[in-house]
């Protein structure tokens, strides 16, 4: 790369995005940080906002904004707050790539505009495809513009088809680790704590996606991603549990061969092969050592048990607005569980309860699907 890129990280305070500024960090003739965002968390953001002397920052809860901007307007950087502070940031001018780490419905908007606005999209904000897969791929081919995964197995994926675009492709396995409670049945799972939920085996993440993890809605909303990025069919996307999380996901070309990508598991790995596309740079990140993994398993998921899976597959079966009822409902299910105010098992239960309660719509709009959201929304909290 000749000239640094800027780049603008929607949610630096999450997980993804402390491994962005991370990445950015160890690579300073490569990067360079125009945008930070974050919704609550203040202190970090300020922090981050010190310590890479962005062009702007945006805190989208008002409330913290006087103590944000009072702080960050003694160095020079323009502080901004609200949500729809939060999607024009997106269209400065300057930005090369716009990171998108905030979780669930709430990346959809800034995503749409930074489409809009000619931007190249590291995308780790799966609900973005989940919700409106075919409006934000078509807004992309129209506009010329790149979105690039930052999911591990969709990132996999795109590893492995680079190089292979006139091949097309016949299958993909995503792989899932099974989470903390692999093998276990339902009868095992109903006195499951919020503690041992948030014990992933192999990943490092936030609460909620690792929530979504123990629950295999993660992959549910993984697969519905996958269709959109990849433009693939439902007979075309299958999920293998491999506990090692070693083999990222694979892709079967017509010929019957395979590819798959591998790696310890460490999300800055996908995190930079979305920002240096089509280059990768040189790391010093711990190496994959067959002798301590002499064993790779491979299990078929537990439909039965881990409900949201199937769920997932029946919302991008029929399509429309069902698979943002589902991720509207799931948002609202995980939060309550996370509060302690449902169990685990209720989690898929009230997704499919809402599922059934909002009314289907078979085309949509971005108007009809924010409708949608919080008409789910309001049916989960009735529910819980």
């Amino acid at each position: 790369m000749s000239q640094k890129k800027k780049i603008a990280i929607l949610g630096s305070t999450g997980s993804i995005g402390k491994q962005t500024l991370e990445v950015v960090e160890a690579y300073p003739d490569q990067f360079e940080i125009s945008v930070l965002t974050a919704n609550n968390n203040a202190d970090l953001l300020i922090d981050q906002a010190l310590k890479f002397k962005p062009n702007a920052v945006v805190i989208t809860n008002e409330q913290h904004y006087k103590r944000v901007s009072e702080i960050l307007w003694a160095e020079g950087i323009k502080t901004f707050c609200g949500e729809k502070a939060l999607e024009e940031v997106v269209e400065m001018q300057e930005l090369d790539l716009v990171l998108t780490a905030l979780v669930g419905f709430s990346g959809l908007k800034p995503t749409v505009r930074a489409i809009n606005a000619g931007k190249t999209i590291a995308l780790a904000n799966k609900e973005t495809l989940v919700v409106a897969g075919e409006i934000i791929t078509k807004m992309a081919r129209q506009k010329g513009v790149h979105i690039y995964p930052v999911d591990s197995e969709h990132s996999a994926i795109f590893q492995c088809i680079t190089g292979e675009f006139h091949n097309p492709i016949e299958k993909i396995y995503l792989t899932a680790s099974g989470g903390p409670f692999r093998g276990k049945k339902r009868e095992d799972l109903s006195q499951i704590t919020k503690a041992q939920a948030l014990k992933h085996p192999n990943w490092e993440m936030g609460a909620k996606i690792t929530v979504d993890s123990a629950t295999l809605m993660n992959k549910g909303l993984e697969v519905i991603e996958a269709k959109w990025l990849f433009g693939l069919k439902r007979e075309q996307i299958d999920v293998i549990v491999h506990p090692q999380s070693i083999i990222h996901s694979l892709v079967q070309f017509k010929d019957g061969s395979m590819k798959a990508q591998m790696g310890l598991p460490d999300m800055k790995l996908p995190i930079q092969y979305a920002m240096t596309y089509p280059d990768r740079l040189t790391t010093d990140y711990k190496r994959f050592d067959f002798m301590n993994y002499p064993s790779l398993t491979f299990e078929k998921p537990d439909l039965d048990t881990f409900r949201n899976l199937q769920l997932a597959y029946d919302a991008m079966d029929q399509g429309g607005n069902l698979p943002c009822i589902l991720n509207a409902a799931n948002e609202i299910s995980v939060e309550a569980f996370l509060q302690d105010k449902i169990g685990f098992l209720q989690i898929a239960e009230i997704n499919e309860k809402v599922m059934g309660l909002v009314q289907k719509e078979a085309s949509v709009s971005l108007e009809s699907l924010v409708a949608t959201d919080l008409e789910a929304r309001q049916k989960a909290r009735e529910l819980i």
